[in-house]
């Protein structure tokens, strides 16, 4: 497609970020549209075609990249734009990654929004936390949720502005003690069983298979997979840390049968339009796949981790290699798994049942 004819703008759609695709009204150029860009849509109301705003998609338009300091900079006051515009440059010398970065940002914005015209920089611990009881009691926000905000201006606070530890005496909510969430072999392979998208199984099999956070299967690329050897480098995982975890062999078939059809050049698993194939479309398959599958338990993709920990465990594999594995940095994270199974519970011999002849006279 001559791209020298078209005309390309960022808008808003049905809330999602677009990118307009506009050009003179010529039949060669939409039939040219159609065979490049088949993902493209016309919009009657708007009359233009358009794409969703995506790095793989400005690429392939050969249009620059978001700049990431001008969205969040977007309905704050010009009196603390220079907050956030340093925050942000500060959270990129630091090599945050650009989940935590998008995280963090978020936590920051949601204050400024709130002050207004304040400046952030005058805010005290007292009205600070307000703040934080504001969060907890009139937006409901759970102690994860809650935690991570603190973590986001506590950064600002000490490694932006360069307080000396001023949050020390702010009290952090008790997260609550919850065993992680599980699946069984036979649900896996019900879930399984109703995925035929090879794409869409593959990286299902590799979250429950190798253990891997959906972030890490995303990023995995074609160079870290040795399948001679049966060995796969996990790249800059969380905490930025590489680890190898062995491939799993029934995985194979299926892995070279997907290479064959979809033929990725660059990430294992790609978008429509280049790329690295999304986090949210993997987790969008797993729950389409768990609704047609039956399976009624309130879990997320990152169950299948757990899943995976929870049965190496129950195989008797040391709980130091599961750590290996996870990439866990703490002991104590993996110790988790080590938590009683639903069948050794149910082979446990409650006290009563030894009192002779108690109840017997009821049945």
């Amino acid at each position: 497609m001559n791209l020298d004819k078209c005309n390309f703008q960022s808008g808003i759609l049905h809330n999602k970020q677009v990118i307009w695709i506009k050009f003179p009204y010529e039949h060669a150029l939409i039939n040219d549209l159609k065979k490049k860009l088949p993902s493209a849509r016309w919009n009657p109301t708007y009359k233009s075609w358009y794409m969703p705003d995506l790095p793989a998609v400005r690429t392939a338009l050969q249009m620059p990249q978001e700049d990431i300091e001008n969205k969040w900079l977007q309905d704050i006051h010009p009196v603390n734009q220079k907050a956030m515009s340093d925050f942000i440059n500060q959270l990129q010398l630091k090599a945050y990654s650009q989940n935590t970065v998008r995280v963090y940002c978020a936590e920051l914005k949601h204050l400024l929004l709130l002050i207004r015209e304040y400046p952030v920089d005058k805010l005290t611990p007292e009205r600070l936390k307000a703040y934080f009881l504001y969060c907890l009691k009139n937006e409901k926000m759970k102690e994860r949720k809650l935690n991570g905000k603190i973590n986001a201006i506590k950064f600002y606070f000490e490694q932006v502005l360069h307080h000396n530890k001023m949050f020390f005496d702010i009290p952090r909510p008790k997260k609550p003690s919850t065993l992680p969430k599980l699946l069984t072999q036979q649900e896996i392979k019900r879930l399984f069983r109703q995925v035929t998208n090879a794409k869409h199984l593959l990286a299902l099999q590799l979250c429950y298979g190798m253990g891997l956070r959906v972030s890490e299967v995303v990023n995995l690329k074609l160079a870290h997979i040795n399948s001679k050897d049966k060995i796969v480098l996990i790249a800059a995982g969380k905490g930025k840390k590489d680890r190898y975890v062995p491939l799993p062999t029934s995985v194979v078939p299926l892995l070279r049968a997907y290479y064959y059809e979809f033929k990725p050049k660059e990430y294992l698993l790609e978008g429509q339009y280049g790329g690295q194939y999304s986090k949210g479309s993997v987790q969008s398959v797993f729950r389409n796949a768990m609704q047609k599958a039956r399976i009624n338990k309130s879990i997320g993709i990152h169950g299948l981790r757990h899943s995976y920990a929870s049965h190496l465990l129950q195989t008797g594999t040391d709980i130091r290699i599961i750590q290996d594995l996870l990439g866990h940095h703490n002991i104590k994270t993996t110790m988790i798994y080590t938590h009683v199974t639903q069948k050794q519970i149910n082979q446990v011999k409650s006290p009563l049942d030894d009192l002779d002849g108690y109840g017997k006279s009821y049945l």
